[in-house]
Order: structure tokens, then sequence, then C-alpha cells
């Protein structure tokens, strides 16, 4: 493992391929260990099977993305609570120190009412700790619709933890060295990737878009940052193996780089 913060693989950056093949190209590749995106590959959301993958390519799971996506409403059951309880118990299991949640959907009340105090209570009962990520409005023409309770700007409500994706800050429009800088101490948790001030959420390879991904590094780096930086990038698009690979490893350099040039 590299000094300074750990690189990881988000199993989402391989998709359509499987879990299992990214904790394969994580080992092959040389990140420090992945963050499991639970999601509808039934191997996510299986505690043994996620088990046996760390042992086999001897790739730490450094955090584990609860489900949270309209797509996974019913992965872990329907209960939000349920879900953050069974992803706390699965990153102690593996061993991982984060879980990534996001704030919940506007429709979502009686979870949003009670979700900063409800993840401070979480949070008081185990050394996990819960890192609230950075969302975006969903904009309808001109406007924008709030699509999340509290808010979908982290900054605003009293998380101890919170998770700065920059493929995000570019959908919301967001200074994201500002946003880092304002959440201070309290970030805890870094989704690498880029946009293109698309209001489509893009997860482009870092350095391809126009957010300032190299600078948030450089100040993480340089301020002592202790958490992991996870790339949560797109390869969906990659015509084969071989394309994806390049992209990961592209990903990966521009990371370390980075890093170890502010370290």
């Amino acid at each position: 493992m590299t000094p300074g913060p750990r690189v990881g693989l988000s199993t989402s950056s391989v998709y359509p391929e499987t879990t299992a093949s990214a904790f394969e190209l994580a080992s092959l590749l040389g990140y420090d260990g992945v963050e499991v995106m639970v999601g509808t590959d039934t191997t996510s959301q299986d505690s043994d099977a996620l088990k046996a993958l760390v042992d086999h390519y001897e790739v730490p799971v450094l955090s584990i993305h609860a489900p949270c996506l309209l797509i996974t409403q019913r992965v872990w059951g329907t209960d939000s609570w349920g879900k953050l309880q069974k992803a706390q118990e699965v990153a102690e299991r593996l061993g991982a120190s984060t879980v990534v949640v996001h704030p919940p959907f506007r429709w979502q009340r009686d979870y949003a009412r009670d979700f900063v105090s409800g993840l401070a209570r979480m949070g008081s009962e185990t050394d996990v700790v819960f890192a609230v990520e950075n969302m975006f409005p969903w904009r309808a023409g001109p406007g924008s619709v709030a699509a999340y309770l509290p808010d979908w700007d982290v900054r605003n409500d009293d998380y101890p933890h919170t998770t700065l994706d920059l493929s995000h800050t570019s959908v919301s429009r967001s200074d994201a060295i500002e946003m880092a800088s304002d959440l201070g101490d309290r970030l805890a948790h870094l989704h690498l990737a880029d946009g293109s001030g698309s209001a489509r959420d893009e997860h482009l390879i870092p350095g391809r878009g126009d957010q300032p991904v190299a600078e948030v590094l450089d100040l993480l780096a340089g301020t002592g940052f202790g958490g992991s930086v996870i790339v949560e990038v797109s390869t969906r698009r990659a015509a084969d193996r071989a394309a994806r690979v390049l992209d990961l490893v592209e990903a990966l350099a521009f990371a370390r780089r980075h890093l170890a040039a502010a370290s």
C-alpha cells in the first residue's frame, strides 16, 4: 500500500462487469482496495460472497456504499434505516471503515425528518463512519427540482462525516474546491470522477472534464486527509475490457500522481 490516502476502486466503475470483476481488476491494477456499491448484483449484497472475494484477491473492502438509488429501492428490504443497519453490519464484518449514504429522496419524508439525528445516533454506536454524499438538484427545463431532503448540499446540515463526489459537483455546478474547504474536517471520503457541467451525472475519468480534480487532490493531500479516495467512474461505454482497463489505469495514475505531488 502506498503512503498517503488509500486509492480504491468502486465496484460501480466496472459496470456492466460484476462485483467480482471489480475485485479482480483492483488486484491486477494495484488499487489499495474497493468500495462495494450495493446494487442489483447479488454478490454485492452478500457478505459471505464479499468475504470470499477479499480472501481470494487479497484486496480489502475500504467502504460500503449503501443501496440508495432508485433502482435499488428493494435491495436489503424497503426500510431505509434497515438498509443502513445492514450496511453497518457488512462494513463491520469486512473491516471497512466507511458507509457512504445519500440524503433521503424528497418523498421519503419520515426518513428525512430524523435523518440527521438518526445518523448521529447510529454513528455513536459503532466505529464505522457514515459519510453523507453531496448530491444535486434534478433539473427540469430552466428550473430545478429539490430531489433530496434535508438538502442535496451536505454543507447545510450537521453531518459529522461527509463524502465529496466530483461528478455531483459538476451537475450541481458547485465550486468543488470551495465545498471541500467548507467541509473541512467533516470531509471523510472522496469519490474521484469528473464532469463537464452537464445535467447528467457523467462520472468521467478524472482529467477529462472541467472539474478542478487535481486541485482538490492537492488540497486534500496537503491538509493530511486521512480518508479514502475512491475512483467512481463510468466505463460502461468502453469498447471492451482492454479499453476499460486503460481507463481504470489512467484514473489510478491521476490520483496517485497528484496525491504524491502534494505530499
